[in-house]
């Protein structure tokens, strides 16, 4: 943990630091070794938390960059049910950042109980079978209204690059053919538009998860991922098609947004200056 309450202050560890768990009461004790990064551990129960993994400098330069005030927040549920939330901002917004594996069940839980909440996943463990590639056209642009992505997925160079299929001119074939059901027909390149998807460019790619974490891929809230750098990649369905694709957001403008927007679904979806 990065927060302890000394004299009921919430305060980082320092050496031979004790003090109390904001959670559960309990005495902590500061680490604060030349080996290990600096952190509150339980003296003698463990972690009051069930929810708790082990921090990794990534974590921590997360929650370090929002106020003290925003980090580790106690989350009590109308039933008295009680988790430390990694971050949750003035506005209400839960973030868990999450860099191990978990399964359906704890996901579910833990979006169940917080609710307005945000994934942000360690991208690092997973970023060599996370291929992202061409650009896509905003999904509510005029362009994208008769195009059908052809998926891209790891050596297909053809689709990697562009491939799309014209809804009009498979329902002159079937009437009532609809983008999730159009499976073929003429073949059109990404060339034959690419100045247009470029005027139509807000950030979003297709992309090709390789033995992907599946209970992301089914996440009811919003799930981000961080490769490193200055964006995060949002993980979208694309259309009606259901074709997979990330949207890159800047990591500045979700800091901003999170501190200020007062729904998760929200972050990234309006264009204001960033003071």
């Amino acid at each position: 943990m990065q927060i302890a309450l000394v004299n009921d202050t919430p305060i980082e560890p320092f050496p031979n630091g004790r003090g109390a768990c904001p959670m559960c009461g309990s005495e902590m004790i500061a680490k604060c070794g030349s080996r290990v990064m600096h952190h509150w551990a339980h003296h003698r129960s463990k972690n009051c938390d069930p929810w708790w993994e082990n921090e990794t400098p990534w974590h921590r330069e997360w929650k370090n960059q929002y106020p003290l005030t925003c980090r580790e927040v106690s989350h009590i549920a109308d039933d008295g049910e009680l988790h430390r939330a990694d971050v949750k901002t003035p506005t209400g917004i839960v973030i868990e950042l999450q860099h191990s594996a978990m399964g359906d069940e704890e996901r579910i839980a833990r979006e169940r109980f917080y609710k307005n909440l945000i994934w942000v996943l360690d991208g690092s463990v997973f970023y060599q079978n996370f291929d992202i590639y061409h650009m896509l056209p905003a999904p509510d642009s005029g362009i994208v209204q008769d195009i059908v992505w052809s998926k891209a997925k790891r050596h297909r160079n053809g689709a990697n690059r562009g491939l799309f299929f014209r809804l009009s001119e498979a329902q002159k074939e079937d009437p009532g053919a609809t983008k999730a059901t159009v499976r073929g027909g003429w073949i059109h390149s990404m060339s034959e538009i690419e100045e247009d998807v470029a005027l139509a460019y807000r950030g979003h790619h297709q992309y090709d998860w390789v033995r992907p974490r599946r209970t992301w891929l089914d996440a009811e809230c919003p799930v981000y991922v961080d490769f490193g750098g200055e964006h995060l990649a949002r993980l979208e369905n694309y259309d009606d098609s259901g074709l997979p694709c990330i949207q890159w957001v800047a990591k500045r403008k979700f800091l901003h947004d999170s501190m200020h927007e007062e729904r998760a679904e929200n972050i990234a979806s309006r264009f204001y200056p960033i003071r």
